[in-house]
């Protein structure tokens, strides 16, 4: 590891961005200024309501948790409330509200993990003759060539959400104004607007996305999907202002009723524009789920890995994303249902700082974790295959194992199905990734970073504040929409902790590790399809 230098100066811009951030777990509302710096923050939980592949969130919650988040942090210092002048929402994506005429919820809404729509999405996707995975092959090619992906048949996308609402609620269809996103049914609440942005109408697959420039709704797959075109909202640039904040918003938060509301983005784009813009520039998000993203100038579909390049924040480019289904999720699995699982082995005592403990424990394992070996694969995988069905194990444990061993095969479980995903990512991007930085809560751990490095052989950046890089891409696009910033500005404004390089003496560990890795998602692939071929499809 090497400390990279601080070149942070003092920063001659006053002004402030309200930053939100709506994740599955909660809202998280910061502070920051136009040049990074995160002054002030703090979340509200937000329940989720989940039977079998029902997953669903009440809108109301949000907005009660945005309120209460972003009022502890503007309650407390006029000063900085003074200062704000835009709000800018980063919000889950792949999540549907349906809103009446008066932008008034019509129930709840269907998160990124309802399944419900599996079964009207697969009416909708196959023709008449052979299929391709299910897909029939005209269909297939219209969507890949249009928007450069397809449905999921899992239904948990946007397009699932309305071919579901469609199909076995027409009540509530009939009474649905405009189907909405996550980030734009906060934008409703904020500015009044009934839009979605370029990226958060990725999901719905019926946009032509070919010019990056112009994304455009297209008649024909708004037919296959099988929903009235009126139903969908307009479509704005992630960095157009929406107007000012509505005058009871302004009044509830004690902000200037002049206070712009820009569009923002989905989470996803919005940590692409936190952590790096220039084209081809990688990143790794390590959350509860993760994954690998670069902006590019072309809109590109690796079908067989399940990569592709979507619009994004930025204008004029393309986000390439090759998505991880559980990252952190694995410690945090970990920690809830192994080492404090509440049941009569549970101690009484208060639970130490969990995950700095681990982390200390693991880098004095040595690398390799003694032979064990961790599929990270607990709620299956999608890249770089698409396969609910595989499920997480540890492999070779004996007698000589401690569970120090397996905290350390944890780490470097996900590291190598991270090194498994970027093969296919760095073919898609056309050239080695180089280093690549890594954003979210996982990169707050200098032993995480380390591991990723020596297994998947990169070097691996570490920004400051990795956990903040929502809010802080969603002040740059704010930044950016109101004319203080430039995209170009933005790397040198990206201030870098430690750099990680890969150890070369741990390399061929590393190789025989990551062969043996493949090997057991080849061998057990066969048996865990027969142990969960029910469950495959709501996994």
């Amino acid at each position: 590891m090497t400390q990279a230098p601080n070149h942070r100066s003092a920063p001659t811009d006053e002004r402030l961005v309200l930053a939100v951030d709506l994740g599955t777990s909660g809202c998280k509302c910061a502070l920051v200024s136009l040049d990074g710096t995160v002054h002030a923050w703090a979340f509200r939980a937000v329940p989720l309501h989940v039977q079998g592949a029902r997953a669903e969130q009440e809108p109301q919650d949000w907005w009660t948790a945005l309120l209460g988040s972003a009022g502890e942090i503007l309650a407390g210092d006029a000063g900085l409330r003074r200062r704000v002048v835009a709000v800018c929402c980063s919000a889950q994506t792949e999540g549907t509200v349906c809103v009446d005429r008066s932008g008034q919820a019509i129930g709840r809404a269907l998160t990124w993990l309802d399944a419900r729509g599996a079964a009207a999405m697969a009416r909708r996707v196959r023709g008449r003759g052979p299929s391709i995975e299910g897909y029939g092959p005209l269909k297939l090619w219209r969507w890949l060539r249009l928007t450069g992906g397809a449905p999921s048949l899992s239904g948990r996308d946007s397009a699932g959400h309305m071919a579901y609402v469609h199909d076995e609620e027409p009540e509530r269809y009939e009474r649905t104004h405009k189907f909405l996103n996550v980030p734009d049914y906060l934008n409703l609440r904020l500015s009044g607007r009934f839009c979605a942005t370029q990226d958060s109408t990725v999901t719905s697959w019926v946009t032509d996305n070919r010019d990056a420039h112009h994304i455009r709704y297209d008649a024909g797959l708004i037919r296959l999907l099988g929903i009235d075109a009126a139903k969908l909202p307009e479509i704005v640039r992630s960095t157009d202002v929406l107007g000012p904040l509505l005058p009871d918003v302004a009044q509830a938060l004690g902000l200037s009723e002049k206070t712009l509301v820009v569009a923002g983005a989905v989470d996803n784009s919005a940590v692409a524009v936190g952590a790096a813009v220039g084209d081809f520039e990688t990143h790794l998000y390590l959350g509860t789920s993760s994954w690998l993203g670069a902006h590019v100038p072309f809109m590109k579909t690796d079908v067989r890995h399940k990569i592709a390049a979507v619009p994004s924040a930025v204008d004029g480019r393309y986000l390439a994303m090759a998505l991880q289904s559980t990252a952190g999720a694995n410690l945090s699995f970990l920690r809830d249902r192994i080492l404090y699982h509440p049941d009569e082995l549970a101690s009484d005592e208060e639970h130490p700082a969990v995950y700095e403990a681990l982390n200390r424990i693991a880098a004095r394992v040595p690398p390799g974790a003694r032979g064990l070996i961790y599929t990270p694969w607990l709620l299956g995988e999608r890249t770089p295959v698409d396969d609910p069905c595989l499920r997480a194990g540890l492999l070779n444990m004996s007698l000589e194992h401690t569970r120090e061993d397996i905290f350390r095969a944890f780490l470097e479980g996900v590291a190598l199905n991270t090194r498994w995903m970027l093969e296919p990512f760095a073919r898609l991007l056309g050239r080695n990734p180089g280093t690549i930085t890594a954003v979210g809560g996982g990169a707050q751990s200098d032993v995480w970073c380390q591991i990723m490095a020596d297994v998947t052989g990169q070097p691996i950046r570490q920004i400051e504040n990795p956990i903040q890089t929502n809010a802080i891409g969603a002040t740059f696009i704010a930044g950016v929409g109101m004319g203080a910033l430039s995209f170009a500005d933005l790397a040198h404004l990206r201030r870098t902790r430690a750099v990680y390089e890969p150890a070369s003496a741990l390399r061929r560990l590393h190789d025989d590790q990551f062969e043996t890795f493949k090997e057991v998602r080849t061998r057990l692939a066969p048996l865990y399809h027969r142990l969960n071929q029910h469950q495959g499809a709501t996994a």
